[in-house]
């Protein structure tokens, strides 16, 4: 939702959406309320007897953890969250709370509870796909399956996926080159080599006439020169930062407590390679225990809401939960929200 006038548009839509809310909240309790709501980062809200009423402003799913850690700042002991779009995301998980929250979705002067939406469903990778492993690591990438999709990546940064590719004609239309240069079968799935969609598209263009080992090495050795700890700052060691920390684990369990590490499937799919946002493997510690971490970087809010997403999904022979995180990004507000999940959550600061 814009506040497309400035200023003072967003304050009248702050004003609206406090209204609204008060309006929504005494038409389900049935009594008139004399509350002033007021603003904060993701809505409006406002505490009453100890419940915390918020309304989210725009998509609810990633807004979960800004609206507990308003309402537990307030000494609030439940919280009410009315949410118009992506409200189910936010239902599931916050069914990984003991902490009570109740997710609404407003019509007209009625509030409807929100049923949680399941899990996006995992699929198998495509076996033509998998069929492009071998390249992958002769390229010097290091293959990943993630949710279905087959990549390559440098110390957590993917530089590669397999991707289905068009009909030989439409390549040698696309890149204006004699259809026997293409180094690609003529249909089925072809290796796309670069950092994101648009680096990707841009390789094809420039290098699709070039064998894609040679095309993938050249960009693994560029990738590899600047994704390490005493790296000069550049922007191919400030993406997927989260990632790095879990290849750092990867490599060194033991800065964990843990025997062994590999990754898994987040319970989300990643929105893309320029996005900061959490990832996921599963360890096995001293004891032969099996770990569920996640691995973090950056101040982020909604972390626990994205652990509880994973602690709910996990089979049972996965004893512990751990949070691993440079050390300055364990802020109290992380702290607090993981005790309020209702399962123990383990720290780690790396």
């Amino acid at each position: 939702m814009s506040d497309g006038g400035g200023p003072a548009a967003g304050e009248r839509r702050r004003q609206l959406l406090g209204t609204k809310l008060r309006a929504l909240a005494s038409s389900h309790l049935g009594v008139e309320l004399d509350v002033e709501p007021i603003d904060f980062g993701t809505g409006a809200g406002f505490v009453l007897d100890g419940a915390a009423w918020v309304i989210v402003d725009g998509p609810a799913g990633r807004t979960l953890g800004a609206s507990l850690v308003w309402a537990i700042r307030r000494r609030a002991r439940s919280l009410d969250v009315v949410a118009e779009h992506g409200g189910g995301q936010l239902a599931r998980r916050a069914a990984g709370f003991e902490f009570p929250i109740r997710v609404w979705f407003p019509e007209n002067r009625a509030l409807l509870p929100v049923v949680a939406e399941a899990a996006p469903p995992i699929y198998a990778a495509d076996p033509d796909h998998l069929d492009l492993l071998r390249l992958i690591n002769a390229g010097g990438a290091t293959p990943l399956v993630e949710r279905g999709v087959v990549t390559g990546d440098v110390r957590g940064l993917e530089v590669c996926r397999v991707v289905d590719e068009p009909t030989v004609g439409q390549f040698a239309e696309l890149n204006d080159v004699p259809t026997d240069l293409i180094s690609q079968p003529a249909e089925g799935v072809c290796l796309e080599v670069g950092v994101g969609a648009n680096d990707r598209e841009a390789s094809q263009l420039i290098h699709g006439h070039l064998p894609k080992v040679a095309v993938l090495a050249d960009v693994v050795a560029s990738v590899t020169a600047h994704r390490s700890m005493d790296a000069p700052q550049h922007p191919l060691n400030r993406m997927a930062p989260e990632r790095f920390l879990r290849w750092r684990a990867q490599q060194n369990p033991g800065i964990l407590g843990l025997a062994s590490l590999v990754p898994v499937d987040p319970p989300v799919p990643r929105q893309s390679v320029k996005h900061v946002e959490p990832c996921v493997a599963r360890g096995v510690d001293a004891d032969g225990q099996f770990v569920a971490v996640v691995f973090s970087c950056g101040v982020d809010l909604d972390l626990t809401p994205f652990v509880a997403d994973v602690a709910l999904s996990l089979p049972n022979e996965v004893k512990r939960v751990l949070i691993a995180a440079p050390e300055r990004d364990l802020v109290a507000a992380t702290q607090d929200l993981a005790g309020l999940l209702d399962r123990p959550v383990e720290m780690a600061g790396l």
